[in-house]
């Protein structure tokens, strides 16, 4: 009986260490997302910097499906170490002051910027190139854009399809026939 408590007291010390913290803006707060001045600019010069790839995340207080992510997806082993080893993430708030400096030169509060790209669903991931065009938006530069909660598989594919840069891929294995291929490579019965 002491080995069956000793276990399950690590598995839930475990998953406690991979969970996130809420912060005083009511947002998941987790280790591999930086605190910067959202200048994005900046921020994308130190993701190359680390090469990683400059990932946007965008949320809001209260959003069940930006805990389903924060409590069932992102804690994933797969998942943390593909974020941890290939994505610099900025994290921004739907309904947030923060000022946000775009690519294109606009400073704008958070709440104004995802108004202006379009930002409609919690939580959002707008995926970055590794070079910007002058005069580009977030959103016309991004290679991927994943709005929504989806589970461990769907986000697991859609950051490797990014981090290897599939989407400059010419051949008929869009991210949809990637993922379902990368489905039936699992075969573990699951659809996700």
């Amino acid at each position: 009986m002491s080995r069956l408590f000793a276990l399950l007291s690590m598995v839930f010390l475990a998953a406690a260490a991979q969970a996130s913290e809420i912060g005083d803006d009511g947002l998941h707060k987790t280790a591999w997302m930086r605190d910067t001045f959202k200048d994005l600019t900046e921020d994308l010069e130190e993701a190359n910097a680390e090469g990683k790839r400059l990932l946007i995340i965008f949320e809001q207080r209260g959003c069940i499906y930006c805990a389903k992510m924060h409590k069932e997806v992102f804690p994933d082993p797969a998942v943390t170490k593909a974020i941890e080893d290939n994505y610099f993430v900025v994290q921004l708030n739907l309904h947030g002051d923060v000022e946000v400096t775009d690519f294109d030169g606009e400073t704008l509060p958070e709440k104004a910027m995802a108004r202006k790209w379009g930002v409609l669903f919690t939580p959002s991931m707008m995926f970055l190139p590794e070079e910007v065009p002058e005069g580009a938006t977030a959103p016309q530069a991004a290679v991927a854009v994943m709005p929504g909660a989806f589970g461990k598989g769907t986000t697991l594919d859609l950051l490797t399809w990014v981090a290897e840069k599939r989407y400059l891929d010419q051949s008929e294995e869009d991210f949809q026939r990637y993922h379902a291929r990368r489905i039936q490579e699992r075969s573990n019965g699951s659809f996700d």
